[in-house]
């Protein structure tokens, strides 16, 4: 009897909600790296990464310089560590067909509805 207390007891503990990873608080965030070039005529680059592992790169590249046509193509990504502790990762390039991303998604297999609405919304 005593050990059917134990395993019961052990089941419940195990069952119980896992404590959820807290989120930094925005004031404590700090900035680890941060690149930025720019020409001044359409190609640009940056990147910074910050202590909450929010992450992003973005390339610009002018094209079809001086005709009607002109527009700046641009690739790149971004992340960041949501409160389920998974590392989200969008990667998007956006041309003169539009902005397309692809998420890469978190170890479920699952993507957040409000990261999927987000990007619907561009």
């Amino acid at each position: 009897m005593e050990l059917l207390v134990i395993l019961a007891c052990t089941a419940l503990v195990a069952a119980a909600p896992q404590q959820k990873q807290t989120v930094p608080d925005p004031k404590e965030v700090q900035l680890l790296r941060f690149d930025s070039d720019n020409d001044g005529l359409g190609t640009y680059s940056y990147a910074f990464e910050q202590s909450d592992g929010t992450k992003k790169e973005e390339q610009g590249e002018l094209k079809n310089a001086g005709t009607d046509d002109e527009f700046v193509a641009v690739k790149g990504s971004y992340s960041w560590t949501g409160p389920d502790g998974v590392t989200y990762t969008v990667t998007y390039v956006a041309d003169e067909t539009g902005f397309h991303p692809t998420i890469e998604q978190g170890p479920d297999g699952s993507i957040p509805a409000g990261v999927i609405a987000s990007l619907k919304s561009q």
